[in-house]
């Protein structure tokens, strides 16, 4: 396999599960769509996608091979879809926080 391949294989499998935990990400709740919202959501997203990425890496790079060749892709498997799911799950509650701050509830469309 290539380096670059095997270095970089939990991102691209899981690619198409994260761009459907991202889109549900930015379309719920629906309302209210500010630019401050737009901001954080943007932002969330690819903190989540950049903390991934070097949480696979560090994995890979890190991993015991004395368990074994394959032990490196499992690390870094976990540890990419952990760290993206973690730093989404915290954006999904600070964001529900803040709009409910904001504008008193997330019912409200604008």
């Amino acid at each position: 396999m290539h380096a670059a391949v095997e270095l970089n294989l939990a991102l691209i499998l899981f690619a198409p599960w994260f761009l459907i935990l991202g889109t549900l990400f930015w379309l719920y709740p629906r309302g209210p769509r500010t630019a401050g919202r737009r901001a954080f959501d943007s932002g969330s997203l690819l903190l989540a996608l950049l903390a991934s990425v070097l949480a696979m890496r560090w994995g890979f790079l890190n991993a015991d091979p004395s368990w074994g060749a394959m032990w490196k892709q499992v690390l870094a498997t976990a540890l990419c879809y952990g760290v993206f799911l973690g730093v989404l799950g915290i954006a999904f509650k600070l964001r529900a926080s803040w709009l409910v701050r904001q504008h008193g509830g997330l019912g409200i469309r604008s």
